[in-house]
């Protein structure tokens, strides 16, 4: 191993805050100065993006990549990313789900397009000029990237070998990214393909308030703002939707000490097929109050139908790389007649 590994940052969809939680570890990042050199990191410093595509295939030893992938620049530099780096880490929710700018797929990117630069009070837009991705300028060529059909995660586009979840990643689990960073450097070794740094149950295993959850029925739904949350019993006994039943540990519940639900940002535990649709079904088999009749069947619809927003609540997340995915429009079927 050479005297210090590298390591490069890009920053695609997404809200900055996973390149400012780097820096949140504090003086763990000299830890990290003293075994890494950054050679990419183009929010922090004064990097190009034809330095890194100039650089060797592997030439960079570990590369974090935060934010989804939403326009084709973003999902260029990911697999820039995947040639340059031997480690590509997807680094917080939205580079390992999708993210909240994943929510985007329950709209077309037309439907978007239309509310942003045509329907909207504040627009003042005659013609419906809406951005193009090559316009003739002074005898030169404007360019901008292409709004994509549908958000994905980095997953999604490229393989991916360390996940570390979070909105934004919290100090501990960047600890231990940094661990293996130094392990790296100092034996060449690194975690399985495929680790997630973080555990492997879901949260409600280590929640401070597990011990309090008596198992009744959620007879209604309480939004955070409508009630003053006991800070020492389970939030599902309260009436307030709760997603560490179904999103992984590792967190550190700070959600939960700050006296809020979780909102699942660390994603599903491995066995898993959909965090969304285990919450939901989990909630709803406890909504709702009465006898095991139709009164109960009614009672539970409509404390389910209380949600607001559900696809925002369950899939806030995950949803591009979940079994919806994105909304699906149905296409005039061609007559062949």
């Amino acid at each position: 191993m050479a005297d210090k590994i590298t390591m490069a940052v890009s920053w695609a969809a997404a809200c900055g805050g996973c390149d400012v939680s780097v820096l949140d570890t504090e003086e763990q990042v000299l830890a990290l100065a003293e075994v890494a050199d950054i050679v990419y990191w183009p929010v922090a410093m004064d990097f190009k993006r034809d330095e890194l595509v100039a650089r060797e295939p592997k030439s960079i030893d570990i590369g974090l990549f935060n934010g989804a992938i939403r326009t084709s620049e973003q999902r260029h530099d990911a697999e820039i990313f995947r040639e340059k780096c031997k480690v590509l880490v997807a680094y917080g929710a939205c580079a390992c789900f999708g993210g909240i700018p994943g929510l985007g797929n329950l709209a077309t990117r037309d439907q978007l397009l239309e509310v942003a630069y045509e329907t909207t009070p504040s627009t003042e837009n005659p013609e419906g000029l809406r951005p193009q991705t090559n316009t003739p300028c002074n005898g030169s060529e404007l360019t901008l990237p292409a709004f994509l059909d549908t958000v994905q995660s980095l997953p999604q586009v490229v393989d991916v070998d360390v996940i570390l979840p979070g909105c934004p990643p919290p100090v501990e689990r960047v600890i231990d990214l940094i661990e293996v960073a130094k392990s790296y450097a100092a034996t060449g070794e690194l975690p399985p393909k495929g680790t997630v740094l973080a555990e492997d149950k879901a949260l409600c295993d280590s929640c401070p308030r597990r011990d309090s959850r008596q198992g009744g029925r959620l007879a209604s739904v309480v939004r955070p703002h409508e009630a003053q949350a006991d800070p020492e019993l389970c939030f599902l006994e309260q009436g307030m939707l709760c997603l560490g039943l179904a999103t992984r540990g590792g967190c550190g519940a700070t959600c939960i000490a700050a006296n809020m639900p979780c909102r699942g940002c660390f994603g599903p535990t491995a066995d898993m097929l959909d965090p969304a649709a285990e919450a939901l079904s989990a909630i709803g088999s406890i909504a709702g109050e009465g006898n095991e009749s139709f009164v109960q069947a009614h009672e539970m619809k409509k404390a389910v139908r209380a949600i607001r927003d559900p696809a925002g609540t369950f899939y806030r997340f995950t949803l591009p790389s979940g079994l919806l995915g994105h909304v699906v429009v149905d296409k005039p079927v061609e007559d062949k007649s």
